[in-house]
């Protein structure tokens, strides 16, 4: 059985379901300002990603295992049926739940989400960086990276507490969500969403802003796009009341609309003695667009693996470069390389990737080819490989392989190690 995850409930017991997830590096407090409004209509699960807040750091290795936690956790709870409302990571959950287990999701709201986080060597560079400095790195750069420069200088406690959030952080859960967001990737997928959804984004987020946004509602058949003014990654945080209202309203008519018995029709609510005040949100949610075909995936082969493997390993940009220099007298060989010794050899459970690039970096030393030491330096170190490590193998190759070759191995790891490590101003 999937571990389960920390969680808490906020609203009527005999309400609807809504569950809302976080962020990477943050906690359910960042929700804290849309429970008051929230948990008038619903029954509000938040939980905890793992190792965040204070929750049982057993690290998950991808997205799906995030779901499959949060699905264990609520079948305990006997929770079949439910809306989804998830910021960034979180919003990556929900879309997998409504992919894998779309019986289980009745609405789905995906805030400050995309289909793909950036590269997948962005998310591996910063957990090189997170394994080899910690966390403080980017829980000084967070404030930047979440909210606008109006708002961080005019709110220095709000700043504070998401820094402290960061840093709280157990570093292993942090990489390995870190790994798991440079392996999702659900571009093909989305006309396959089948619920009502809601993209919301800060109109200044500069880590998954509105070209992402407008990606989803692309490709998801029943999606609208609410643009929050004034607001950067963390919207729910930076403007709050613009976010409750456009909830409220979008999960309140996906589940009048809903047919399934297992959600009962949000009941009308009366508002206390006080003039009626039309409901109008700061933000509008926009007309979906027609929705393109599918984009059926393409079936698996040792190529195809072989080129997941590499790049995961190596990294896009370099497998990018060696692709971009082929031509008619070196494909076949690049496609030798991909097939065999990535989609074969590096793809066997017999040894995990750390172990491998040990035995790489050796073998490199050993047989003076210092050209591929440089890729593979890097390669080790996403693989999990600390520079301290990495030292021991290359004083460990000096007493077997000679030391003129292992002092020029240590040339060539000491310039990768400092490029890839050191973080950024």
């Amino acid at each position: 059985m999937p571990r389960t995850l920390q969680y808490r409930f906020d609203g009527p017991e005999d309400a609807p379901v809504l569950v809302i997830g976080p962020s990477l590096g943050t906690t359910w407090h960042m929700w804290d300002r849309q429970i008051p409004e929230l948990s008038q209509h619903w029954r509000v699960f938040r939980y905890d990603l793992p190792g965040h807040g204070g929750a049982p750091a057993h690290a998950a290795a991808s997205v799906a295992e995030l779901g499959d936690r949060l699905l264990a956790t609520l079948d305990g709870l006997g929770v079949q049926r439910f809306g989804y409302a998830g910021c960034s990571i979180g919003g990556a959950i929900g879309a997998d739940l409504a992919l894998r287990h779309p019986h289980r999701v009745a609405s789905l709201a995906l805030v400050a989400s995309s289909p793909r986080f950036g590269t997948a060597d962005e998310f591996r560079q910063r957990g090189v960086i997170v394994r080899t400095n910690g966390l403080e790195p980017i829980a000084r750069t967070a404030p930047e990276r979440w909210f606008t420069p109006g708002f961080a200088a005019a709110q220095p406690a709000i700043v504070e507490w998401a820094v402290q959030m960061v840093r709280t952080t157990d570093p292993g859960c942090y990489i390995a969500a870190c790994e798991a967001l440079a392996a999702f990737d659900i571009r093909g997928a989305l006309g396959r969403i089948g619920v009502p959804t809601l993209v919301l984004v800060g109109a200044e987020d500069q880590v998954t802003g509105p070209a992402e946004a407008r990606t989803l509602v692309a490709g998801i058949p029943d999606a609208r796009l609410a643009l929050v003014p004034g607001a950067s990654h963390l919207a729910p945080v930076e403007q709050p009341a613009a976010v409750s209202d456009l909830l409220l309203m979008h999960f309140s008519t996906a589940w009048q609309q809903d047919t399934s018995a297992a959600i009962p029709v949000l009941p009308h609510v009366t508002a206390p003695a006080a003039p009626s005040v039309p409901f109008v949100p700061v933000a509008e949610i926009a007309p979906a667009d027609a929705a393109p075909d599918a984009v059926a995936p393409t079936p698996d082969d040792r190529y195809e693996q072989g080129t997941k493997v590499r790049r995961e390993v190596l990294g896009d940009a370099h497998v990018d470069a060696v692709n971009d220099t082929a031509d008619a007298f070196t494909e076949d060989f690049q496609e030798l390389v991909t097939r065999y010794a990535w989609g074969e050899v590096w793809s066997r459970d017999g040894l995990d990737r750390r172990t491998r690039s040990v035995i790489t970096l050796t073998a490199l030393v050993a047989s003076g080819h210092l050209e591929g030491l440089a890729a593979h330096t890097r390669a080790a170190l996403r693989n999990g490989l600390t520079p301290a490590e990495i030292k021991e193998v290359l004083l460990q190759s000096a007493v077997y392989c000679g030391i003129p070759a292992a002092g020029a191995a240590f040339a060539v790891a000491q310039k990768v190690i400092q490029e890839e490590t050191t973080p950024p101003a």
